[in-house]
């Protein structure tokens, strides 16, 4: 079995148990690949073996069973663009603060390790929202985990959006910018406006304003099988287009279309856990003195 391990830096606390973890890793026999950049800051806090191997991207990762992200939500995010289409699963190890999706945490490695080696999990699928600007290219890897949000880059002023299902037009909104989210980041940024969580299966989208100036505008939801676009309009001659935590400038009246990727993350979900259980835990959902 090879493994994949993606990281970023941690505070030195958490030094021990990265330690416990590779070695309990190399203790099973278990391959190990190491993302350079995290190779090149774990190597002065924690002892590595002479024989692991070192990958850049996802074509080093032929062969890979797994793949370990050691970090908060916002590492896991970053791992879909290591991913990609390769369909290599992915459990997230929580060193950050809230760890809704990175949810193993630290002082639990040696468990899920096991049931990682025993296949004692299942693997959760998650959709991803793929990005198009009319002329203009991004990066190399248009695809958002969580949302894509079209916001003004002048935050003193509004700005306005028109939004098309299927070519039909659908509002204009009048707001700070618009998220689009998937159901993983119902949680996230679209929540925190005002969102509705959606389960992670539900093949939905979500048009979440962002402060908008319309008593009469709430957030929607739509199959994903639509295809989305928006044209912003402001006193700035330019706006953000953010995928999860990248951020691009636009011109202001570009089309931005936004489709279902034509491929999925899996996260990988230990034995006794599942998505209500998580949302109670980590947001406090339902909490009330009576229950």
């Amino acid at each position: 079995m090879k493994i994949a391990i993606f990281g970023k830096k941690f505070e030195a606390e958490h030094a021990d148990s990265v330690s416990k973890l590779i070695d309990a890793l190399v203790r099973r026999g278990i391959v190990l690949t190491i993302h350079r950049a995290f190779h090149s800051f774990i190597q002065t806090q924690v002892a590595l073996p002479s024989n692991i191997e070192i990958f850049d991207s996802h074509e080093d990762l032929l062969q890979t069973s797994f793949l370990i992200s050691i970090g908060g939500d916002g590492t896991l995010l970053a791992t879909a663009d290591i991913i990609r289409d390769s369909k290599i699963p992915v459990l997230g190890v929580n060193t950050g603060r809230l760890g809704f999706l990175s949810n193993v945490a630290i002082d639990e490695i040696e468990e899920s390790l096991e049931a990682l080696v025993n296949e004692r999990f299942t693997i959760d699928y998650r959709t991803l929202i793929a990005v198009h600007v009319q002329d203009i290219a991004l990066d190399d890897f248009p695809f958002a985990l969580n949302e894509v949000a079209l916001v003004n880059k002048d935050r003193s002023t509004m700005m306005t959006i028109q939004a098309y299902v299927n070519d039909r037009f659908m509002c204009t909104y009048w707001a700070d910018g618009l998220i689009v989210a998937t159901p993983t980041g119902s949680t996230a940024y679209s929540l925190s406006c005002g969102g509705p969580i959606a389960m992670p299966d539900s093949n939905n989208i979500l048009l979440t304003p962002i402060a908008p100036h319309n008593l009469n505008v709430r957030p929607f939801v739509i199959s994903n099988s639509n295809k989305v676009g928006l044209r912003a309009e402001g006193r700035s001659t330019e706006c953000l287009l953010t995928l999860d935590s990248r951020s691009f400038v636009i011109p202001c009246g570009a089309q931005v279309e936004l489709t279902k990727a034509p491929f999925e993350l899996g996260l990988i979900q230990l034995e006794g856990q599942n998505f209500f259980n998580t949302i109670r835990h980590k947001l406090g959902w339902g909490l009330d003195k009576r229950n």
